[in-house]
């Protein structure tokens, strides 16, 4: 037979889960054509030979939590995804930038983009609009999203707090409804930051509900990770029961010592409502830090109807601020977590640069402050949420987690290209699928190969109900791997971070090399992909 391109010999781990097999695989254009034994399809046919013995071939892996929003408006390469084997990438946790309208002022938020294209992005008045800008501008990886929680709730009310009235609440069933039939994979909440955070559960069930009739899926940074993890576990359950749909939890987790005792019974809660009938999945990194901004350590009432950096002007709020985040020492609360474990990395501010790799405490040591007079003299200093990393999680359960049928791995992060970057980041955006294959699978074993590929591709596609991507398989769409797994692994590191993985040889997105011998082809094949709402699919 002809084929563009033969993987020759290598160990085929198919995504499925079924054990791994040799054979050869044919690609024809964006699909895989066939998969035979070894030696039964003639290389004379193939315009393109790739030798794989000793070799995995494997199916491209799928980031369903990806915060490549800014990332792939100035650089669609997706560098350090793609080095880490990520074929197709999903965002939306919290916010999109589109749609844009209503009370929206800002549609990128917390992000600096060019003015030139952020203005672009105001005509963004449906969901559609962005997936094809990216799809005209091009992107080296599929790409695709939820419609962000926050900003439907935005769209409606703006930063005010309060439960929706009636008319801003049928206003957030709309724009749902909108996105959906755009090709939204559901909607993606994360409810420790505003303005999600002032959604009532009845607004969050509401939403769901729409969700539901497009046969889509509701996902979730919970209310909590820590103290009210199991509480805020059943609240989640409970929506996903009542509202027929079914629920990924981002990021699980137990965060803080004194709450790492709780995730088998989180892992025994979710076993217990699969066994019901709700359909309650999640999703992980393999990394023993969360990250996020330095703003999230800040009461929720100080952002209430936007203008959080005018308020910290006012030495009245700053006062009130550090009374209550004092007071909150050792409450439940997303907002207490031991100092020492806090460490602020994303710091633009020459004069700030002393900080880095420093935690909270001895920050504020440094400058003779308390904890909370440093956290917002920093936020005063900076204009800006500052990347934080939180050392807060267990190792025993980050290897539990991902020995879970129902988990997946995500890497809450976006694709970066290392040339140039000065502060440090969150390492998972460099090496979470590596560190999976590295460490726990060929390091620790803790994991098999097959289970590895299987939550990092094909778990995921049947979530967001891909049903031609994330297997090896005839027909479906040629986003392929072949990596050496004696020698993959991350680089990454918390204080040398910006380190691309190895191993990972040769990447395929629909077909098109962007991966080869290890480096970046410039190729921008990537696709735009979608929920079954935009087909017209309701459930």
């Amino acid at each position: 037979m002809y084929c563009d391109v033969l993987i020759a010999g290598g160990r085929v781990v198919d995504g499925t889960g079924n054990p791994w097999f040799y054979a050869d695989v044919a690609l024809i254009g964006d699909t895989i054509a066939a998969i035979a034994p070894p030696g039964c399809i003639a290389r004379a046919g193939a315009a393109e030979v790739v030798e794989a013995a000793g070799r995995v071939v494997c199916p491209g892996f799928i980031d369903i939590q990806s915060h490549s929003i800014a990332p792939f408006m100035t650089d669609g390469r997706s560098l350090s995804k793609v080095t880490q084997g990520v074929t197709t990438e999903i965002m939306g946790e919290l916010w999109t930038p589109a749609p844009f309208g209503g009370r929206r002022e800002h549609p990128f938020g917390w992000s600096s983009l060019d003015p030139e294209i952020e203005q672009a992005t105001r005509e963004w008045t449906r969901f559609a609009h962005w997936m094809q800008f990216l799809d005209d501008r091009g992107v080296a990886v599929n790409f695709g999203s939820f419609i962000g929680g926050g900003t439907v709730r935005e769209f409606a009310k703006g930063m005010d707090a309060g439960a929706p009235s009636d008319d801003e609440l049928d206003v957030m069933r709309r724009v749902t409804a909108e996105a959906m039939e755009d090709g939204a994979f559901g909607i993606a909440t994360a409810l420790i930051y505003p303005p999600n955070c002032y959604s009532p559960d009845s607004e969050l069930l509401e939403l769901a509900r729409v969700v539901s009739r497009y046969g889509g899926v509701y996902v979730t940074h919970m209310r909590s990770e820590g103290d009210a993890l199991l509480e805020s576990l059943e609240d989640t359950i409970a929506l996903g029961r009542i509202a027929h749909v079914p629920i990924e939890i981002y990021h699980l987790k137990a965060t803080g010592k004194r709450n790492w005792h709780k995730v088998p019974e989180m892992i025994a809660r979710i076993d217990r409502a699969r066994a019901e009938g709700v359909d309650v999945a999640a999703d992980m990194y393999p990394y023993t830090a969360s990250g996020t901004g330095l703003t999230v350590m800040l009461p929720y009432w100080v952002s209430e109807g936007g203008g959080l950096y005018e308020r910290l002007e006012d030495p009245a709020v700053r006062g009130r601020l550090c009374s209550e985040m004092q007071a909150l020492e050792g409450q439940a609360s997303p907002h207490t977590v031991s100092r020492d474990y806090v460490v602020p990395v994303g710091f633009r501010r020459p004069e700030n640069q002393i900080y880095i790799g420093m935690n909270l405490m001895e920050i504020a040591e440094l400058r003779g402050e308390t904890w909370p007079e440093t956290v917002i003299a920093l936020l005063r200093s900076e204009q800006q949420r500052i990347g934080t990393v939180f050392f807060t999680i267990s190792e025993p359960n980050v290897r539990l987690q991902l020995q879970q049928p129902w988990i997946k791995v995500s890497t809450d992060a976006g694709g970066i290209d290392p040339e140039g970057q000065t502060n440090p980041v969150h390492p998972r955006g460099y090496g979470t699928y590596t560190r999976v294959l590295g460490k726990y699978v060929r390091e620790e074993r803790g994991i098999s190969l097959e289970h590895a590929v299987r939550i990092m591709s094909s778990a995921v596609a049947d979530r967001l109900g891909l049903r031609d991507r994330g297997i090896i398989r005839p027909g479906f769409r040629a986003d392929v791997l072949v990596f050496d797994p004696d020698t993959v692994a991350d680089r990454a590191t918390f204080t040398d971070s910006h380190q691309l993985s190895v191993g990972i040889n040769e990447v395929w997105v629909n077909g098109v090399r962007v991966l080869r011998e290890g480096r970046h082809t410039g190729a921008m094949p990537g696709r735009p992909v979608y929920g079954p709402g935009r087909a017209g699919t309701r459930a």
